[in-house]
């Protein structure tokens, strides 16, 4: 027995294959219709036919839930067809983005300079520690805890401008001794 417009649905719930072809000869142009209204966005003819596979596969997975006549079976492919491209559409944007910041980040800094950009600072690190302690304390709590010099005047007990002065000085100390060490990346 073949597939005709009378037995395809009864024939797709018992899993006939002649009844998928009917439905593709039959359905495929309004399918792919309707995955290309939604995917054609994404310029990309290889997801707009994956999609559309994809809905003839979950036709024929789910044929044994689908009751109702043949308008209530080309609504109901229908609707499987645009949440499939729906579907397909997020993921597809979903990876435009995670790999746009993946190139983002490698653009950023190559393996090379984050090496020697973490290098530079445990040589800063290094000469940090080599400071007076109250230098080593201001410098700690500025550039790596981030306080204000304000803030930093009052937990050391020294004025502001005093605290200012440390830093001046320190920077430049640490200036010279870096270009002495041949750092490569900036100085605080």
């Amino acid at each position: 027995m073949k597939s005709n417009n009378k037995n395809f649905i009864r024939r797709l719930q018992r899993q006939k294959e002649d009844a998928l072809e009917f439905i593709v000869d039959n359905y495929l142009p309004l399918i792919k219709g309707i995955t290309y209204k939604v995917l054609s966005p994404l310029n990309n003819e290889g997801i707009i036919e994956e999609c559309t596979n994809d809905t003839f596969l979950s036709i024929w997975n789910n044929a044994k839930k689908f009751s109702g006549d043949e308008n209530d079976f080309k609504k109901w492919i229908c609707a499987i067809a645009k949440y499939k491209a729906i579907d397909y559409y997020r993921k597809a944007i979903k990876n435009r983005e995670s790999t746009s910041r993946e190139i983002d980040i490698i653009e950023g800094k190559s393996v090379e300079d984050e090496l020697i950009m973490a290098e530079d600072r445990a040589e800063l690190l290094q000469l940090i520690n080599e400071l007076e302690p109250v230098d080593r304390n201001i410098f700690i709590m500025k550039f790596f805890l981030g306080l204000n010099n304000e803030e930093i005047s009052q937990k050391v007990g020294l004025t502001k401008s005093s605290v200012d002065n440390r830093i001046y000085r320190g920077k430049k100390n640490l200036s010279k001794q870096a270009t002495n060490l041949h750092l490569r990346g900036n100085v605080i």
